[in-house]
Formats: structure tokens, C-alpha cells, sequence
């Protein structure tokens, strides 16, 4: 594990702790007013694949990232291919992501950035530790982790 990923233990350490303090996930509806602006530290910021579930990570030519913007898109690249959608977040740091396209590039690592778009739309809550976030499924798994970027 290189150094930078010692700097993740924390943060897997509290999504632990996390999970296993929650109970089985209802099927909450995640609802936002038409009009209504997004905010909070994981809108308007580039985020920058670090690792898929909790410690694998993924070479790609161009690092996966995407960014919400305060209408409630999101845009980004998997690794091979942009996409855009929608995103949705709620109470509890409930995250909902819907209406994914991409584009349809070829690229070896295509099985990678179906990972990536995956995740996204399998995420269910996230938690921000400084410049970390991590996606949990609905089941409370770890499914990814991001970083700040630029």
C-alpha cells in the first residue's frame, strides 16, 4: 500500500464504523423541489477516482472524475468515455444518480469504466472526509472512493 493509500485508512475505518451502525436500508425516495438549487461540499467540485471498493485501483489513460453542478448535473469521463445525468442528493447524505449517458468510444479498459458508471448508479449514501468521498451501496458496502481535484 503506497502512502497516499495509508492516508485512506481513516476514512475506510469511519465507513466501517458507518455501516455497521446502520440497519437494512429502506427504500427512501430521494426528492428534490423542481428549481431547487444543490449545495454542500460535493457540489460544484471535480472528483477524482481513487479507488474501486476499498482498495483497488484502476489504470486508465485519463483518471476517472465527474462534478455536480448546483442544478443537479452531473458530467464527467470513466475512464473512456464522457457522460452526463442527473443527481439527486438527500437527507442522511443520501446520493442518487439517474440518467447516465455516455459516449460510445471504444478503449481496452472498457470493463473499467463500466465499473466507474456503475458505481455511480449503484451509489445510495456518501460520506466526505477532507478532500476524500465515498460511495456506499444500498447494502452499506464500500463501492468506491474519490479525491479533490482540479
Amino acid at each position: 500500500m503506497t502512502i497516499k493509500g495509508w492516508r485512506l485508512l481513516p476514512l475506510l475505518a469511519a465507513a466501517t464504523l458507518l455501516s455497521a451502525c446502520s440497519s437494512a436500508p429502506q427504500q427512501e425516495r430521494v426528492d428534490a423541489p423542481r428549481g431547487a438549487s444543490l449545495s454542500g461540499p460535493i457540489v460544484e467540485q471535480r472528483w477524482n477516482l481513487l479507488l474501486v471498493g476499498t482498495d483497488e485501483r484502476l489504470s486508465m489513460p485519463e483518471t476517472p472524475h465527474f462534478r455536480i453542478s448546483k442544478d443537479g448535473k452531473v458530467s464527467g469521463h470513466d475512464g473512456c468515455n464522457r457522460f452526463t445525468g442527473q443527481v439527486t442528493l438527500g437527507e442522511s447524505q443520501r446520493i442518487e444518480f439517474g440518467e447516465l449517458a455516455t459516449t460510445r468510444m471504444a478503449c481496452p479498459q472498457m470493463a473499467d469504466a463500466k465499473r466507474v458508471t456503475d458505481m455511480m448508479e449503484t451509489a445510495y449514501r456518501y460520506l466526505i472526509d477532507h478532500d476524500r468521498l465515498v460511495f456506499f451501496g444500498p447494502d452499506s458496502r464500500v463501492l468506491g472512493g474519490w479525491r479533490e481535484g482540479n
